[in-house]
């Protein structure tokens, strides 16, 4: 069977030249007679695979020394709650920027450890755009400000690093990071889950200054203590040993590419090509503010259910698979991630035009 263009939002699309290096090295990882799946976390043969790894990602994102590199378990979802454990001091405050869905499940798990509070949110018009924030809108003691930098479900993204000061800025980058280059520096932590763009489902990336570890609450669960994480090189227990190696191998692909300016490049062409057509028509609505727009989820409807439905079963018969939107927003999502080519939006663009034409409006 030939492989489909799979839009899925996550987990998503891998670069086919990782999968065939995997596949080549699944039975024997270069002389150690066996597969990265069989290896022991802390065997000879796995050490240059997590360092590898680490020194991949921290050439692909330019990230300063000051600054750790965690290969952690539990998705971004177990980082709500390590954030604030680790940041928010006994009786300190956390200021949240609510843009979707996950930036408020992040900020109500925050409130069970002490004065969180939301400083803006687009809740009220179906966080169909980002707030934009200055920095007097920010409590002057407040332990950190923690943002989603792109909202998967809804398909927006900041296009603007919110001015903190020095009030670390928290973000939760799971489905952009790696798609373009970002200036570490300006974050205190960023977090995401790999299963957009970086590897399989089951590994977490915890990038954090070095000031902001070692400052965690007595009741810190040891799972979720950055200190402890850094002190065991990522290895308290044992990691997601086959997701750290694909990741290793992604990162490398990207650099052999040209690095995060090609594959910003690369990611703007396919996000141009989509939402030119949307805007040149008027079969589909594009409900997001387009300053917002995400370069990675692009989200559209036909404004009829039961068309959206038919949309979403007949493009993946056509081998474009996964394109129903989040069932809290409905329609259509298009997850266009670094391993999607520029072929597979060019067919969606196609198979968009034809069933418009073959499916019009009453």
């Amino acid at each position: 069977m030939e492989r489909v263009y799979n839009f899925s939002a996550g987990p998503s699309m891998l670069p086919l030249e990782v999968l065939e290096k995997a596949k080549e090295e699944m039975l024997c990882y270069g002389e150690s007679g066996m597969s990265v799946l069989e290896m022991s976390h802390r065997s000879k043969d796995y050490e240059p695979i997590i360092q590898g790894a680490e020194a991949a990602l921290r050439k692909l994102m330019n990230i300063p020394d000051n600054y750790k590199v965690l290969f952690l378990q539990g998705g971004a979802s177990t980082q709500f709650a390590a954030v604030p454990l680790n940041l928010l001091s006994v009786g300190g405050k956390a200021d949240y920027i609510v843009s979707g869905q996950f930036s408020n499940k992040a900020y109500k798990e925050a409130k069970k450890y002490g004065d969180v509070s939301v400083v803006a949110s687009s809740a009220a018009d179906n966080f169909s755009y980002v707030p934009e924030i200055s920095h007097a809108d920010i409590r002057p003691d407040a332990d950190y400000l923690h943002v989603c930098f792109n909202n998967t479900i809804y398909g927006t993204k900041f296009h603007y690093i919110p001015d903190t000061g020095d009030i670390p800025l928290v973000a939760d980058m799971s489905s952009c990071i790696i798609s373009e280059p970002v200036d570490v520096s300006k974050f205190g932590v960023i977090y995401a889950g790999a299963q957009k763009n970086m590897a399989p489902a089951g590994l977490t990336i915890v990038i954090i200054r070095e000031d902001l570890v070692g400052k965690a609450r007595p009741e810190t669960p040891s799972m979720l203590d950055y200190k402890l994480m850094v002190e065991n090189n990522s290895m308290y227990n044992t990691p997601p040993c086959f997701c750290i190696y694909m990741c290793k191998l992604v990162c490398e692909w990207i650099l052999s590419i040209g690095g995060l300016e090609e594959m910003k490049r690369r990611n703007e062409k396919k996000a141009s090509l989509l939402y030119d057509y949307l805007d040149s028509q008027d079969y589909y609505t594009a409900p997001v503010v387009a300053r917002n727009r995400s370069m990675m989820n692009v989200t559209f409807v036909t404004g009829v259910e039961e068309l959206d439905k038919k949309f979403a079963s007949e493009a993946a018969k056509a081998g474009l698979k996964n394109l129903k939107g989040h069932r809290s927003v409905g329609g259509m999502r298009a997850s266009i991630y670094n391993a999607m080519p520029y072929e597979g939006v060019v067919k969606l663009v196609e198979f968009m035009k034809k069933f418009a034409e073959e499916n019009p409006k009453d």
